[in-house]
């Protein structure tokens, strides 16, 4: 064990090092590990094969649930071991459930107080969003991989806790479907469960009155990945969020960007959580790609203070060609990312998921640039402006209603603008945040 243990390390340092050196793209290895340990943050979804894609959602093991045995070998940068404080929507309950019972009901009495993390509230006031006047009529796909079987029941303890309306089956709001539209789920996994929860939930916190569709892959290939895309699109999805990714290879533009090119449906797709360095599908030309910062308070006028987040993908794709909308001058192909949003853990976001995984269930809290997709896909509901989104391009035009990130990095790369945060445009935050929906 403590040899696999010191093997997966040594994987982690050797692709730090070809990340941060300017080894070309193609040569990063899709399930590469982690930059460094950070013993309170576990992945939810391992190594990936050629061909398939793990998912980008990071749980912190100090809060919540924990697993003191397993192996959490992950971010560097100091860890935070202090629980993150309670979210400010706290509302008055009625006593609790038996936490040894599962819960049956979607649409479960909240528990007291909030969990900690990030909530609704803290999301829609750091983003200035308009939450709870926009959103109707639209639609945000998730596309994950595999079945989770408590997705709706988890849903529902999410957005009861919150004091959002429920969002069901029975009453439209939500709906979930295999692949090619069915009924009929893949097959469940537990880890993949994790960011499913996750998914669905930053779509319930940023666009309450939107409909959520939940697209289940029968498996991680970009092939069932991709084909889900599709059904998402040809069922009506406005938006379509994609949390999860792998190393960049000639195929992307020969084989599968054709599957994320869709006018008229805003698709957004995780940078990654490795570090400096491109992901695929983030580094489509077809996509927004969404990096991450980390959020937290500040006494100044907007009351909250981003920075790069050091995981954060980014960086100049091997294999794409450049959009006309990207003007950068140090790449000469696809920059990597267009925004961003919170994606750091130590400042990350309350999310339910009911099915055990390495010992963690219950409220947990996340973070990777898994949070930051589905944040940004449902920041495109509110606008309502899916149906003339060029693609990533919006945003470009639009630099007044984002927050700019100036600051942080994630790897060495000269202090280069693809790996660290300056004014305007940077790597890993894109042109910035949301601030408020018209950039979008």
């Amino acid at each position: 064990m403590h040899k696999k243990i010191a093997l997966a390390l040594g994987a982690a340092a050797a692709f730090a090092l070809a990340a941060c050196s300017g080894v070309s793209n193609n040569t990063i290895p899709g399930g590469a590990q982690l930059a460094a340990p950070q013993s309170n943050i576990s992945a939810s979804c391992g190594a990936a094969a050629e061909g398939f894609a793990r998912c980008f959602s990071l749980v912190r093991t100090d809060v919540g649930g924990g697993d003191p045995n397993g192996y959490h070998g992950l971010y560097g940068g100091p860890p935070v071991l202090q629980p993150l404080s309670v979210s400010p929507d706290r509302r008055p309950t009625p006593t609790p459930r038996p936490t040894s019972t599962p819960v049956q009901s979607p649409t479960p009495s909240p528990a007291p107080g909030n969990p900690a993390g990030y909530g609704p509230a803290d999301l829609q006031a750091a983003y200035s969003l308009p939450s709870s006047t926009a959103g109707a009529g639209q639609t945000v796909a998730i596309v994950d991989a595999y079945d989770d079987k408590t997705a709706e029941n988890d849903l529902g303890v999410y957005r009861a806790q919150f004091g959002l309306a429920p969002c069901t089956t029975a009453n439209g709001c939500f709906k979930k479907v295999n692949q090619t539209g069915g009924s009929t789920p893949p097959t469940a996994n537990a880890s993949w469960g994790q960011e499913i929860s996750l998914d669905i939930d930053m779509v319930s916190a940023i666009c309450p009155n939107c409909h959520i569709l939940l697209v289940e892959a029968n498996s991680a290939s970009f092939a069932d990945l991709g084909t889900a895309v599709n059904t998402a699109a040809s069922l009506g999805a406005n938006a379509i969020s994609n949390s999860y990714g792998g190393g960049e290879s000639s195929a992307e533009t020969t084989t599968y960007d054709a599957y994320y090119n869709h006018p008229g449906h805003a698709v957004t797709v995780s940078s990654g959580d490795n570090g400096y360095g491109v992901q695929y599908p983030a580094a489509s030309q077809y996509v927004t790609a969404v990096g991450g910062t980390s959020l937290s308070k500040a006494s100044n006028t907007r009351g909250w203070n981003e920075t790069v987040w050091n995981g954060a993908g980014s960086g100049c794709s091997a294999y794409e060609p450049k959009p006309s909308w990207q003007t950068d001058t140090g790449c000469a192909r696809r920059t990597v990312a267009d925004v961003s949003a919170v994606a750091d853990p130590n400042t990350g976001v309350a999310v339910y998921d009911s099915t055990a995984y390495l010992g963690q269930s219950g409220w947990m809290v996340f973070g990777g640039t898994s949070v930051a997709s589905p944040v940004i896909a449902s920041v495109y509901a509110l606008a309502g402006n899916g149906g003339s989104v060029n693609y990533g391009s919006y945003p470009y035009g639009h630099l007044s209603s984002l927050f700019d990130v100036t600051s942080g990095s994630n790897g060495s790369c000269g202090s280069s603008y693809l790996c660290t945060g300056k004014t305007g445009y940077d790597g890993p935050t894109g042109n910035g945040t949301p601030n408020g929906a018209a950039a979008f």
